[in-house]
């Protein structure tokens, strides 16, 4: 099957499908008559694997390593649980962070109340400026990401 028609079957786009096979997560024949893709109803099964790898919160990169160990006729759950009990430990402290700038926002928004909009003298915005806050508390989430 071409392509667009892999892209069709499992309801993504066709760039997808070149982008899984540019990465190699699908590895379809040639055909010899005119050298376009052939992809297989194996290839099916696995696009739906990775979406739901995706759904699950899976990089690329993890579903790679993943296909590559299955391919080599290993099996990869272990390996599952570990990826997934890390992205749940991950996703906690995200959460944590998320929740105290949270808390910060609304405390900031509680006591911008009786201050003005506009900038006092020298500063950029009054509001922010308003703000007490620890040094070493800017420093630990100016390179946080998410």
């Amino acid at each position: 099957m071409f392509t667009n028609e892999l892209a069709k079957e499992v309801g993504v786009n066709a760039s997808v499908i070149r982008y899984y096979t540019r990465i190699g997560l699908l590895d379809p024949e040639r055909d010899p008559g005119n050298g376009y893709r052939d992809y297989a109803p194996k290839d099916i099964e696995r696009v739906r694997f990775i979406r739901k790898a995706k759904w699950l919160g899976f990089t690329l990169r993890d579903v790679q390593t993943i296909l590559q160990r299955s391919d080599a006729g290993r099996s990869p759950c272990q390996q599952v649980r570990g990826i997934i009990l890390e992205r749940i430990r991950e996703n906690q402290q995200r959460l944590l962070h998320l929740q105290s700038i949270q808390d910060r926002m609304e405390a900031a928004i509680a006591a911008w109340d009786s201050l003005e909009d506009s900038p006092p003298g020298r500063h950029v915005c009054g509001l922010i400026d308003s703000l007490e806050c620890d040094e070493e508390k800017l420093d630990l989430y100016a390179g946080y990401k998410f």
